[in-house]
Protein backbone atom coordinates (compact mmCIF):
# COMPACT_ATOMS: atom_id res chain seq x y z
CA UNK A 1 0.00 0.00 0.00
CA UNK A 2 1.61 3.42 -0.90
CA UNK A 3 1.12 5.64 2.17
CA UNK A 4 -0.01 9.22 1.72
CA UNK A 5 0.67 10.09 5.38
CA UNK A 6 3.82 10.70 7.93
CA UNK A 7 3.21 8.59 11.23
CA UNK A 8 4.14 11.32 13.75
CA UNK A 9 5.59 9.88 16.83
CA UNK A 10 7.05 12.15 20.43
CA UNK A 11 9.11 10.70 22.89
CA UNK A 12 8.45 7.99 25.14
CA UNK A 13 8.65 8.78 28.91
CA UNK A 14 12.36 7.39 30.20
CA UNK A 15 11.86 4.21 32.13
CA UNK A 16 13.36 6.26 34.82
CA UNK A 17 10.53 8.40 35.58
CA UNK A 18 9.51 7.75 38.88
CA UNK A 19 5.78 7.76 37.74
CA UNK A 20 6.57 4.33 35.03
CA UNK A 21 7.59 2.07 38.57
CA UNK A 22 10.08 0.27 36.43
CA UNK A 23 12.14 -2.70 38.22
CA UNK A 24 15.31 -2.02 36.19
CA UNK A 25 17.01 -4.29 33.99
CA UNK A 26 18.40 -7.71 34.83
CA UNK A 27 19.34 -10.43 32.42
CA UNK A 28 19.46 -13.80 34.53
CA UNK A 29 17.20 -16.46 35.79
CA UNK A 30 15.32 -16.72 39.37
CA UNK A 31 13.61 -19.75 41.28
CA UNK A 32 10.66 -19.08 42.42
CA UNK A 33 10.13 -20.92 45.08
CA UNK A 34 6.02 -22.61 45.54
CA UNK A 35 4.36 -20.42 48.36
CA UNK A 36 5.71 -17.34 48.12
CA UNK A 37 3.91 -14.14 48.04
CA UNK A 38 5.15 -11.26 45.47
CA UNK A 39 2.84 -8.25 46.91
CA UNK A 40 0.86 -7.90 49.91
CA UNK A 41 -2.30 -9.94 49.86
CA UNK A 42 -1.64 -11.41 46.58
CA UNK A 43 -2.06 -15.17 45.56
CA UNK A 44 0.77 -17.16 46.66
CA UNK A 45 3.02 -19.71 43.81
CA UNK A 46 1.53 -22.97 44.16
CA UNK A 47 4.34 -24.44 42.29
CA UNK A 48 8.22 -23.46 41.62
CA UNK A 49 8.55 -21.65 38.43
CA UNK A 50 11.83 -20.00 37.20
CA UNK A 51 12.05 -16.51 35.52
CA UNK A 52 14.45 -16.39 33.02
CA UNK A 53 14.14 -12.30 32.72
CA UNK A 54 15.30 -9.81 30.30
CA UNK A 55 16.01 -12.63 28.02
CA UNK A 56 17.04 -10.77 24.41
CA UNK A 57 15.61 -11.44 20.83
CA UNK A 58 16.25 -10.04 17.49
CA UNK A 59 13.29 -9.47 15.13
CA UNK A 60 13.66 -9.87 11.22
CA UNK A 61 15.25 -6.41 10.64
CA UNK A 62 17.72 -6.33 13.47
CA UNK A 63 15.82 -4.69 15.54
CA UNK A 64 16.53 -6.49 19.97
CA UNK A 65 13.40 -6.62 22.10
CA UNK A 66 13.95 -8.60 25.50
CA UNK A 67 11.13 -10.98 26.76
CA UNK A 68 10.46 -12.49 30.23
CA UNK A 69 9.55 -16.26 30.62
CA UNK A 70 7.83 -17.76 33.54
CA UNK A 71 8.30 -21.86 33.16
CA UNK A 72 7.31 -24.48 35.94
CA UNK A 73 10.22 -26.55 37.36
CA UNK A 74 9.41 -29.86 35.21
CA UNK A 75 11.79 -30.05 32.60
CA UNK A 76 9.11 -30.95 30.03
CA UNK A 77 8.48 -28.74 26.63
CA UNK A 78 5.34 -27.00 27.43
CA UNK A 79 2.94 -24.92 25.49
CA UNK A 80 3.49 -20.94 25.96
CA UNK A 81 1.33 -18.13 26.22
CA UNK A 82 2.22 -14.82 24.76
CA UNK A 83 1.28 -11.89 26.59
CA UNK A 84 2.15 -8.23 24.41
CA UNK A 85 1.88 -4.90 25.06
CA UNK A 86 3.94 -1.73 25.65
CA UNK A 87 3.04 -1.42 29.19
CA UNK A 88 5.70 -3.28 30.80
CA UNK A 89 6.82 -6.89 31.03
CA UNK A 90 7.34 -6.53 35.12
CA UNK A 91 4.33 -4.21 35.16
CA UNK A 92 5.02 -0.06 35.05
CA UNK A 93 2.53 2.94 35.66
CA UNK A 94 -0.25 1.03 34.79
CA UNK A 95 -1.33 -1.61 37.66
CA UNK A 96 -4.72 -2.32 39.05
CA UNK A 97 -3.83 -0.65 42.29
CA UNK A 98 -4.31 2.90 40.33
CA UNK A 99 -7.87 2.35 40.23
CA UNK A 100 -10.43 2.72 43.03
CA UNK A 101 -11.32 -0.62 44.82
CA UNK A 102 -8.50 -2.09 42.07
CA UNK A 103 -11.42 -2.14 39.38
CA UNK A 104 -12.59 -5.50 41.26
CA UNK A 105 -9.82 -7.52 41.11
CA UNK A 106 -9.39 -8.50 44.58
CA UNK A 107 -5.52 -8.52 45.14
CA UNK A 108 -5.44 -12.40 46.09
CA UNK A 109 -6.92 -12.98 42.89
CA UNK A 110 -3.81 -12.64 41.05
CA UNK A 111 -0.20 -13.17 41.98
CA UNK A 112 1.14 -9.98 40.63
CA UNK A 113 3.58 -11.73 38.48
CA UNK A 114 1.26 -10.98 35.75
CA UNK A 115 1.74 -8.03 33.13
CA UNK A 116 -1.02 -5.66 33.61
CA UNK A 117 -4.10 -7.04 31.60
CA UNK A 118 -1.81 -10.07 31.26
CA UNK A 119 -2.28 -14.59 32.01
CA UNK A 120 -1.02 -14.59 35.74
CA UNK A 121 1.97 -16.99 35.87
CA UNK A 122 1.43 -18.32 39.29
CA UNK A 123 -2.16 -19.68 37.74
CA UNK A 124 -0.87 -20.94 34.19
CA UNK A 125 2.11 -22.34 35.11
CA UNK A 126 0.75 -24.63 37.81
CA UNK A 127 -1.19 -26.14 35.03
CA UNK A 128 1.23 -26.65 32.58
CA UNK A 129 1.74 -23.60 30.52
CA UNK A 130 5.19 -21.11 30.21
CA UNK A 131 4.27 -17.04 29.89
CA UNK A 132 6.15 -14.96 28.12
CA UNK A 133 5.96 -11.34 29.08
CA UNK A 134 7.42 -9.29 25.99
CA UNK A 135 8.36 -5.70 26.09
CA UNK A 136 7.84 -5.41 22.23
CA UNK A 137 9.65 -2.94 19.77
CA UNK A 138 9.97 0.40 21.71
CA UNK A 139 9.33 -0.78 25.25
CA UNK A 140 11.65 -0.09 28.19
CA UNK A 141 15.05 -1.48 27.23
CA UNK A 142 13.85 -2.80 23.46
CA UNK A 143 15.15 -1.39 20.60
CA UNK A 144 12.81 1.43 18.32
CA UNK A 145 9.56 3.03 18.29
CA UNK A 146 6.18 2.18 20.25
CA UNK A 147 3.73 1.01 17.48
CA UNK A 148 0.59 1.09 18.00
CA UNK A 149 -1.51 -1.72 16.32
CA UNK A 150 0.60 -1.17 12.54
CA UNK A 151 1.25 -4.16 10.77
CA UNK A 152 4.39 -3.47 11.85
CA UNK A 153 3.64 -4.07 15.33
CA UNK A 154 1.80 -7.42 13.59
CA UNK A 155 5.27 -8.64 11.55
CA UNK A 156 6.85 -8.35 14.99
CA UNK A 157 4.57 -10.63 16.94
CA UNK A 158 4.68 -13.20 13.96
CA UNK A 159 8.74 -13.00 14.28
CA UNK A 160 8.32 -13.47 18.18
CA UNK A 161 5.82 -16.22 18.14
CA UNK A 162 8.11 -18.34 15.63
CA UNK A 163 10.97 -17.50 18.04
CA UNK A 164 9.19 -18.85 20.85
CA UNK A 165 8.04 -22.00 19.44
CA UNK A 166 11.62 -23.03 18.93
CA UNK A 167 13.16 -22.97 21.99
CA UNK A 168 13.93 -26.46 23.60
CA UNK A 169 11.23 -25.62 26.52
CA UNK A 170 8.31 -24.94 24.05
CA UNK A 171 6.26 -27.43 23.13
CA UNK A 172 6.04 -26.31 19.43
CA UNK A 173 2.50 -24.35 20.51
CA UNK A 174 2.21 -20.59 21.13
CA UNK A 175 -1.19 -18.73 22.17
CA UNK A 176 -1.93 -15.84 23.31
CA UNK A 177 -4.10 -14.02 26.32
CA UNK A 178 -4.94 -10.56 27.68
CA UNK A 179 -7.34 -7.39 27.89
CA UNK A 180 -7.58 -4.58 25.95
CA UNK A 181 -4.33 -3.94 23.93
CA UNK A 182 -2.61 -7.30 24.44
CA UNK A 183 -6.35 -8.59 23.10
CA UNK A 184 -5.99 -5.92 19.77
CA UNK A 185 -2.95 -7.46 19.17
CA UNK A 186 -4.10 -10.66 19.32
CA UNK A 187 -6.60 -9.88 16.37
CA UNK A 188 -3.34 -8.30 14.47
CA UNK A 189 -0.77 -10.99 14.86
CA UNK A 190 -3.21 -13.81 14.27
CA UNK A 191 -4.27 -12.31 10.85
CA UNK A 192 -0.68 -12.72 10.14
CA UNK A 193 -1.04 -16.14 10.50
CA UNK A 194 2.39 -17.56 12.16
CA UNK A 195 2.67 -21.01 11.61
CA UNK A 196 3.09 -22.00 15.52
CA UNK A 197 0.46 -19.92 16.76
CA UNK A 198 -1.87 -22.36 18.06
CA UNK A 199 -5.23 -20.59 19.09
CA UNK A 200 -6.26 -17.21 21.29
CA UNK A 201 -7.98 -15.46 23.45
CA UNK A 202 -8.52 -12.06 22.94
CA UNK A 203 -10.63 -11.03 26.14
CA UNK A 204 -12.22 -7.30 25.06
CA UNK A 205 -10.77 -5.32 22.24
CA UNK A 206 -11.07 -3.95 18.98
CA UNK A 207 -10.47 -4.37 14.99
CA UNK A 208 -10.87 -0.58 13.63
CA UNK A 209 -9.17 1.70 15.76
CA UNK A 210 -10.92 4.47 14.11
CA UNK A 211 -14.49 3.61 14.39
CA UNK A 212 -14.16 1.50 17.66
CA UNK A 213 -11.87 3.89 19.72
CA UNK A 214 -10.71 7.26 18.84
CA UNK A 215 -12.93 8.66 16.27
CA UNK A 216 -16.41 6.50 17.02
CA UNK A 217 -18.40 8.45 14.67
CA UNK A 218 -16.31 10.73 13.66
CA UNK A 219 -15.97 12.55 17.05
CA UNK A 220 -12.29 13.40 17.99
CA UNK A 221 -11.69 11.13 21.61
CA UNK A 222 -8.03 11.68 23.23
CA UNK A 223 -7.45 10.72 26.74
CA UNK A 224 -6.94 7.28 26.50
CA UNK A 225 -4.30 7.59 23.85
CA UNK A 226 -3.15 10.19 25.36
CA UNK A 227 -2.79 8.83 28.87
CA UNK A 228 -1.14 5.16 27.04
CA UNK A 229 1.36 7.50 25.19
CA UNK A 230 2.43 10.06 28.07
CA UNK A 231 3.02 6.86 30.25
CA UNK A 232 4.66 4.53 27.24
CA UNK A 233 8.33 4.29 28.68
CA UNK A 234 11.02 3.77 26.74
CA UNK A 235 14.37 4.72 24.69
CA UNK A 236 13.13 5.32 21.76
CA UNK A 237 9.70 7.47 20.28
CA UNK A 238 5.98 6.43 20.86
CA UNK A 239 3.09 6.48 17.72
CA UNK A 240 1.32 9.91 18.71
CA UNK A 241 -2.08 8.75 17.79
CA UNK A 242 -3.62 12.14 19.14
CA UNK A 243 -1.77 14.08 17.14
CA UNK A 244 -2.58 11.86 14.19
CA UNK A 245 -5.91 12.34 15.10
CA UNK A 246 -5.97 15.69 15.24
CA UNK A 247 -3.93 15.93 11.61
CA UNK A 248 -6.22 13.40 10.06
CA UNK A 249 -9.75 13.44 11.32
CA UNK A 250 -11.37 11.50 8.32
CA UNK A 251 -10.32 7.71 7.16
CA UNK A 252 -7.07 7.67 5.12
CA UNK A 253 -4.75 5.44 4.70
CA UNK A 254 -3.22 5.33 7.88
CA UNK A 255 -6.24 4.51 9.82
CA UNK A 256 -7.01 2.02 7.38
CA UNK A 257 -3.55 0.16 8.20
CA UNK A 258 -5.14 -0.53 12.19
CA UNK A 259 -8.19 -1.97 10.81
CA UNK A 260 -7.45 -5.85 11.02
CA UNK A 261 -8.35 -8.51 8.48
CA UNK A 262 -10.07 -10.96 10.49
CA UNK A 263 -11.23 -12.97 8.05
CA UNK A 264 -7.31 -13.63 7.62
CA UNK A 265 -7.58 -15.27 11.26
CA UNK A 266 -7.31 -19.67 11.23
CA UNK A 267 -7.20 -20.17 14.47
CA UNK A 268 -9.28 -21.41 17.50
CA UNK A 269 -10.34 -18.46 18.91
CA UNK A 270 -11.93 -17.85 23.03
CA UNK A 271 -13.60 -14.52 22.82
CA UNK A 272 -15.06 -12.47 25.35
CA UNK A 273 -16.85 -9.27 25.35
CA UNK A 274 -18.96 -7.16 27.49
CA UNK A 275 -22.00 -5.07 26.73
CA UNK A 276 -20.62 -2.32 29.08
CA UNK A 277 -17.38 -1.34 27.52
CA UNK A 278 -17.64 2.05 25.90
CA UNK A 279 -14.38 1.12 23.71
CA UNK A 280 -14.66 -2.64 23.30
CA UNK A 281 -18.09 -3.93 22.89
CA UNK A 282 -18.39 -3.22 19.38
CA UNK A 283 -15.26 -4.20 17.77
CA UNK A 284 -15.17 -7.59 19.89
CA UNK A 285 -18.72 -8.94 18.95
CA UNK A 286 -17.90 -7.47 15.04
CA UNK A 287 -14.55 -9.66 15.00
CA UNK A 288 -16.24 -12.08 16.49
CA UNK A 289 -19.11 -12.58 13.51
CA UNK A 290 -16.66 -12.96 11.08
CA UNK A 291 -14.77 -15.47 12.51
CA UNK A 292 -15.34 -19.36 11.36
CA UNK A 293 -18.01 -20.54 13.46
CA UNK A 294 -16.76 -24.05 13.95
CA UNK A 295 -13.64 -22.63 15.58
CA UNK A 296 -14.76 -19.82 17.94
CA UNK A 297 -16.22 -19.14 21.06
CA UNK A 298 -17.89 -16.08 22.46
CA UNK A 299 -18.88 -15.71 25.89
CA UNK A 300 -20.43 -11.53 26.81
CA UNK A 301 -20.20 -11.66 30.37
CA UNK A 302 -22.23 -8.69 32.65
CA UNK A 303 -18.68 -7.58 35.20
CA UNK A 304 -15.46 -5.60 33.94
CA UNK A 305 -12.81 -7.45 31.88
CA UNK A 306 -10.03 -7.30 34.55
CA UNK A 307 -11.93 -9.38 37.10
CA UNK A 308 -13.59 -11.36 34.71
CA UNK A 309 -9.86 -12.63 33.29
CA UNK A 310 -9.18 -14.35 36.39
CA UNK A 311 -12.46 -15.55 37.18
CA UNK A 312 -12.36 -17.30 34.60
CA UNK A 313 -8.91 -18.46 34.14
CA UNK A 314 -9.99 -22.01 34.75
CA UNK A 315 -12.79 -22.30 31.97
CA UNK A 316 -9.58 -20.91 29.77
CA UNK A 317 -7.62 -23.86 30.78
CA UNK A 318 -10.21 -26.02 29.38
CA UNK A 319 -10.18 -24.36 26.42
CA UNK A 320 -6.58 -24.47 25.56
CA UNK A 321 -6.35 -27.90 26.67
CA UNK A 322 -8.88 -28.93 24.54
CA UNK A 323 -7.48 -26.93 21.66
CA UNK A 324 -3.44 -27.36 22.27
CA UNK A 325 -2.84 -30.26 24.21
CA UNK A 326 -6.12 -32.20 22.56
CA UNK A 327 -7.44 -33.18 26.25
CA UNK A 328 -10.39 -34.60 26.21
CA UNK A 329 -11.79 -32.37 29.14
CA UNK A 330 -15.34 -32.08 27.85
CA UNK A 331 -14.87 -28.04 26.31
CA UNK A 332 -16.74 -29.83 22.91
CA UNK A 333 -19.85 -29.42 24.60
CA UNK A 334 -19.41 -25.82 25.40
CA UNK A 335 -22.07 -23.63 24.20
CA UNK A 336 -20.50 -21.74 21.02
CA UNK A 337 -22.24 -18.46 22.36
CA UNK A 338 -22.63 -17.78 26.07
CA UNK A 339 -24.13 -14.29 27.11
CA UNK A 340 -25.30 -12.04 30.31
CA UNK A 341 -28.39 -10.78 29.42
CA UNK A 342 -28.36 -7.22 31.48
CA UNK A 343 -31.93 -6.75 34.00
CA UNK A 344 -31.26 -3.40 36.24
CA UNK A 345 -33.76 -3.42 38.79
CA UNK A 346 -33.90 -7.56 38.68
CA UNK A 347 -31.57 -10.16 37.82
CA UNK A 348 -29.21 -10.64 35.40
CA UNK A 349 -28.99 -14.07 33.07
CA UNK A 350 -25.49 -14.96 32.87
CA UNK A 351 -23.93 -17.53 30.63
CA UNK A 352 -27.16 -18.25 28.40
CA UNK A 353 -26.41 -20.85 25.64
CA UNK A 354 -27.35 -19.09 22.43
CA UNK A 355 -26.28 -20.75 18.75
CA UNK A 356 -24.88 -18.17 17.19
CA UNK A 357 -24.14 -13.89 17.18
CA UNK A 358 -25.38 -12.51 15.68
CA UNK A 359 -28.72 -13.64 16.87
CA UNK A 360 -30.72 -15.14 13.98
CA UNK A 361 -33.77 -15.21 15.28
CA UNK A 362 -34.07 -10.74 16.06
CA UNK A 363 -36.92 -9.09 14.45
CA UNK A 364 -35.76 -5.79 13.52
CA UNK A 365 -38.58 -3.62 14.99
CA UNK A 366 -38.73 0.64 14.42
CA UNK A 367 -39.94 2.69 17.44
CA UNK A 368 -40.95 5.91 15.75
CA UNK A 369 -40.11 9.56 17.63
CA UNK A 370 -43.11 11.83 18.59
CA UNK A 371 -41.73 14.84 19.39
CA UNK A 372 -44.65 17.04 21.05
CA UNK A 373 -44.95 13.92 23.42
CA UNK A 374 -41.23 13.23 24.07
CA UNK A 375 -42.34 9.76 23.10
CA UNK A 376 -41.70 6.02 21.08
CA UNK A 377 -44.26 4.58 19.02
CA UNK A 378 -45.00 1.54 16.96
CA UNK A 379 -46.57 3.44 14.42
CA UNK A 380 -45.15 6.49 12.60
CA UNK A 381 -47.02 9.84 12.98
CA UNK A 382 -48.55 11.61 10.31
CA UNK A 383 -48.17 15.03 11.98
CA UNK A 384 -44.79 16.70 11.88
CA UNK A 385 -43.37 17.72 15.00
CA UNK A 386 -39.84 19.17 16.77
CA UNK A 387 -37.96 19.46 19.77
CA UNK A 388 -35.07 21.36 20.24
CA UNK A 389 -32.31 21.44 22.61
CA UNK A 390 -29.20 23.14 24.09
CA UNK A 391 -26.76 21.75 21.61
CA UNK A 392 -24.23 22.12 24.67
CA UNK A 393 -26.29 21.52 28.21
CA UNK A 394 -29.37 19.50 27.28
CA UNK A 395 -30.92 16.11 26.75
CA UNK A 396 -34.42 15.15 25.83
CA UNK A 397 -35.58 11.69 26.47
CA UNK A 398 -38.25 9.66 24.54
CA UNK A 399 -39.73 6.76 26.49
CA UNK A 400 -41.69 3.57 25.12
CA UNK A 401 -43.15 1.62 27.83
CA UNK A 402 -43.63 -1.62 27.47
CA UNK A 403 -46.57 -3.92 28.73
CA UNK A 404 -44.97 -7.56 28.31
CA UNK A 405 -41.02 -9.25 29.08
CA UNK A 406 -39.31 -8.31 26.17
CA UNK A 407 -34.91 -8.77 25.32
CA UNK A 408 -33.62 -6.43 23.02
CA UNK A 409 -30.38 -8.11 21.97
CA UNK A 410 -27.86 -6.89 19.57
CA UNK A 411 -27.15 -3.71 17.94
CA UNK A 412 -29.56 -0.84 17.18
CA UNK A 413 -29.64 1.90 14.58
CA UNK A 414 -31.42 5.56 15.01
CA UNK A 415 -32.39 7.13 12.06
CA UNK A 416 -32.78 11.31 13.50
CA UNK A 417 -33.89 13.88 11.51
CA UNK A 418 -31.89 16.31 12.63
CA UNK A 419 -31.54 20.22 12.01
CA UNK A 420 -29.09 23.02 13.69
CA UNK A 421 -27.66 26.25 14.18
CA UNK A 422 -24.45 25.66 13.06
CA UNK A 423 -22.37 24.27 9.78
CA UNK A 424 -21.82 20.74 11.77
CA UNK A 425 -23.43 19.02 14.69
CA UNK A 426 -21.92 16.20 17.72
CA UNK A 427 -24.78 14.01 18.55
CA UNK A 428 -24.53 11.27 21.52
CA UNK A 429 -27.64 8.34 21.58
CA UNK A 430 -28.07 6.27 24.56
CA UNK A 431 -30.46 3.85 25.16
CA UNK A 432 -31.19 2.63 28.64
CA UNK A 433 -33.79 1.27 30.75
CA UNK A 434 -36.45 3.00 33.65
CA UNK A 435 -38.68 2.43 35.95
CA UNK A 436 -42.26 2.54 35.68
CA UNK A 437 -41.67 6.21 37.28
CA UNK A 438 -39.25 7.16 34.41
CA UNK A 439 -36.13 6.88 37.07
CA UNK A 440 -32.84 5.24 34.85
CA UNK A 441 -32.26 2.08 36.06
CA UNK A 442 -28.28 2.01 35.23
CA UNK A 443 -26.30 -1.31 34.94
CA UNK A 444 -23.29 -0.59 37.51
CA UNK A 445 -19.82 -1.90 36.20
CA UNK A 446 -16.84 -2.41 38.72
CA UNK A 447 -15.66 -0.36 40.60
CA UNK A 448 -19.27 0.68 41.02
CA UNK A 449 -19.35 3.13 37.91
CA UNK A 450 -22.63 3.46 36.33
CA UNK A 451 -23.30 2.44 32.99
CA UNK A 452 -25.45 4.91 30.83
CA UNK A 453 -26.87 2.83 28.36
CA UNK A 454 -25.93 1.15 24.86
CA UNK A 455 -24.20 4.19 23.22
CA UNK A 456 -23.93 5.74 19.60
CA UNK A 457 -22.38 8.81 18.50
CA UNK A 458 -22.12 10.88 14.90
CA UNK A 459 -20.38 13.93 13.92
CA UNK A 460 -23.13 14.96 11.31
CA UNK A 461 -21.09 15.49 8.57
CA UNK A 462 -19.48 11.87 8.85
CA UNK A 463 -23.03 10.86 7.68
CA UNK A 464 -22.37 9.36 4.51
CA UNK A 465 -22.83 5.39 4.69
CA UNK A 466 -20.60 2.80 3.39
CA UNK A 467 -23.56 0.49 1.26
CA UNK A 468 -21.76 -2.32 1.28
CA UNK A 469 -20.86 -2.92 4.66
CA UNK A 470 -24.52 -1.22 6.32
CA UNK A 471 -27.01 -3.36 7.58
CA UNK A 472 -30.44 -2.28 8.66
CA UNK A 473 -29.03 -2.81 12.34
CA UNK A 474 -25.88 -1.56 11.99
CA UNK A 475 -25.36 1.33 9.81
CA UNK A 476 -21.19 1.73 8.98
CA UNK A 477 -20.01 5.47 7.83
CA UNK A 478 -17.13 5.81 5.37
CA UNK A 479 -15.86 8.90 7.03
CA UNK A 480 -13.58 10.19 4.07
CA UNK A 481 -15.97 12.26 2.35
CA UNK A 482 -17.82 14.95 4.65
CA UNK A 483 -21.35 16.00 3.63
CA UNK A 484 -21.70 19.72 4.24
CA UNK A 485 -24.30 20.67 6.74
CA UNK A 486 -26.48 24.24 6.38
CA UNK A 487 -27.87 25.52 9.50
CA UNK A 488 -31.82 25.76 9.78
CA UNK A 489 -32.29 22.68 6.86
CA UNK A 490 -32.69 18.96 8.07
CA UNK A 491 -30.23 16.43 7.73
CA UNK A 492 -30.84 12.46 7.84
CA UNK A 493 -28.45 10.56 10.27
CA UNK A 494 -28.16 7.19 10.49
CA UNK A 495 -26.47 6.60 13.75
CA UNK A 496 -24.88 3.25 15.22
CA UNK A 497 -25.64 2.09 18.54
CA UNK A 498 -23.15 -0.05 19.78
CA UNK A 499 -25.02 -3.69 21.30
CA UNK A 500 -26.38 -4.70 24.05
CA UNK A 501 -28.57 -7.51 25.34
CA UNK A 502 -31.31 -5.90 27.97
CA UNK A 503 -34.89 -7.30 29.13
CA UNK A 504 -37.38 -5.40 30.25
CA UNK A 505 -40.63 -6.29 32.46
CA UNK A 506 -44.42 -5.03 32.20
CA UNK A 507 -44.39 -0.99 33.25
CA UNK A 508 -40.79 -0.45 32.70
CA UNK A 509 -39.75 2.13 30.21
CA UNK A 510 -37.38 2.13 27.27
CA UNK A 511 -35.64 5.41 27.26
CA UNK A 512 -34.06 6.83 23.97
CA UNK A 513 -31.50 9.75 25.32
CA UNK A 514 -30.57 12.35 22.85
CA UNK A 515 -27.46 15.32 23.68
CA UNK A 516 -25.06 16.80 22.22
CA UNK A 517 -22.38 15.58 25.53
CA UNK A 518 -20.86 12.58 25.95
CA UNK A 519 -22.60 11.16 29.33
CA UNK A 520 -20.26 9.33 31.51
CA UNK A 521 -17.00 10.17 30.27
CA UNK A 522 -13.99 8.93 32.04
CA UNK A 523 -12.50 12.83 31.66
CA UNK A 524 -14.31 15.77 30.88
CA UNK A 525 -11.84 16.44 27.66
CA UNK A 526 -12.14 12.76 26.82
CA UNK A 527 -14.36 13.93 24.00
CA UNK A 528 -14.10 17.22 22.46
CA UNK A 529 -17.37 18.26 19.75
CA UNK A 530 -17.96 20.86 17.61
CA UNK A 531 -21.43 21.92 19.00
CA UNK A 532 -23.02 25.60 18.76
CA UNK A 533 -26.68 26.72 19.44
CA UNK A 534 -29.37 24.73 19.25
CA UNK A 535 -30.30 21.23 17.41
CA UNK A 536 -33.83 20.87 16.97
CA UNK A 537 -35.29 17.21 16.27
CA UNK A 538 -37.56 16.50 13.77
CA UNK A 539 -40.48 13.45 13.82
CA UNK A 540 -43.96 12.78 12.23
CA UNK A 541 -44.68 12.96 8.57
CA UNK A 542 -41.53 13.32 5.90
CA UNK A 543 -39.15 12.60 8.89
CA UNK A 544 -39.30 9.22 9.94
CA UNK A 545 -37.39 9.55 12.82
CA UNK A 546 -37.21 6.20 14.25
CA UNK A 547 -35.01 3.72 16.71
CA UNK A 548 -34.86 -0.12 15.44
CA UNK A 549 -34.40 -2.09 18.22
CA UNK A 550 -33.94 -5.71 17.92
CA UNK A 551 -36.23 -8.00 19.55
CA UNK A 552 -35.95 -11.43 20.11
CA UNK A 553 -38.89 -12.57 21.96
CA UNK A 554 -41.71 -14.33 20.10
CA UNK A 555 -44.26 -11.32 21.23
CA UNK A 556 -42.83 -8.76 19.94
CA UNK A 557 -43.81 -5.40 21.47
Amino acid sequence: MANEFEVLFRAATPPEDPRIKWRGFAPGRTLLRAGSVHSDGARPLSCDIELSRDVEMRLRDGTKIFLDVYRPVTGEALPAILAWSPYGKQGGFQEYNIFPGRAGVAPSAVSELQKFEGPDPAFWCANGYAVVNVDPRGAFMSEGDVQTFSPLEAQDGYDVVEWVAAQPWCADAVTMSGNSWLSVVQWRIAATRPPHLAAIAPWEGFIDLYRDCVLVGGIPRYFLMEVIAEMNAGRGRVENVPAMVRKFPCMNDYWRSKIIDVEAIDVPAYVVASWTNAIHTQGTLNAFARLDRSKSWLRVHNTMEWPDLYEYETDLLKFFDHVIKRKSNGWERTPRVRIAVLDPGGDDQVNRAEKEYPLTRTKETPLYLDAPNKALSTSPKSEEGSLGYDANLDQVIFEYTFDRDVELIGPMKLCLWLECDAWDADVFVYVRKADAKGNPLLATIPPGLPWHGAHGRLRATHRELDLKRSKPLAPVHTHANPQSVQPGIPVQLDISIWPMAMAWHPGEKLQLVICGRAQGAVHPADTININVGHHRIRTGGQFGSHLLVPVTTSNGI
